[in-house]
């Protein structure tokens, strides 16, 4: 059973999801021909998102990276996979820790896959207007 804090933030380690998966392209590379920092942190916060329309039940907006580690690079080719998982619900919150994980072939028979980035994101649950709203009714 989760937990719930004095200030109404429930924690809980929901299951750890496979939520988004892309190859990394040529197009999305830096000077140095590894891929853009940028780039990721832009799959990673789709990743995240997924599960935060879930717990929303509707829509979100990012509304903060608490943590983001580059790991390790990423190379064209590699097949990057996000993986999320709901830490905390709040009164209009969701906090979603996302691993982005890269997989290359270095043989047909041989695939590596490493730990790249992870991220802590917090989005808010948005009504029609684009404003705050409580994300499991008024009575909680």
């Amino acid at each position: 059973m989760p937990d719930t804090d004095s200030d109404g933030t429930v924690a809980f380690n929901g299951p750890r999801e496979l939520t988004y998966r892309v190859v990394a392209m040529p197009a999305d590379t830096n000077a140095a021909g590894d891929i853009f920092g940028g780039w990721l942190m832009s799959q990673i916060d789709i990743a995240g998102s997924v599960l935060a329309v879930r717990e929303a039940r509707g829509r979100v907006a990012t509304v903060a990276v608490k943590e983001l580690r580059f790991i390790a690079p990423i190379k064209v080719g590699d097949l990057v996979s996000c993986y999320s998982q709901v830490v905390s619900v709040g009164r209009t919150s969701v906090r979603v820790h996302v691993e982005a994980e890269a997989s290359r072939q270095r043989s047909p028979h041989i695939e590596d896959q490493e730990l790249v980035a992870d991220a802590i994101l917090v989005y808010v649950a948005l009504d029609e207007s684009g404003r705050p709203r409580p994300i499991h009714g008024e009575s909680q």
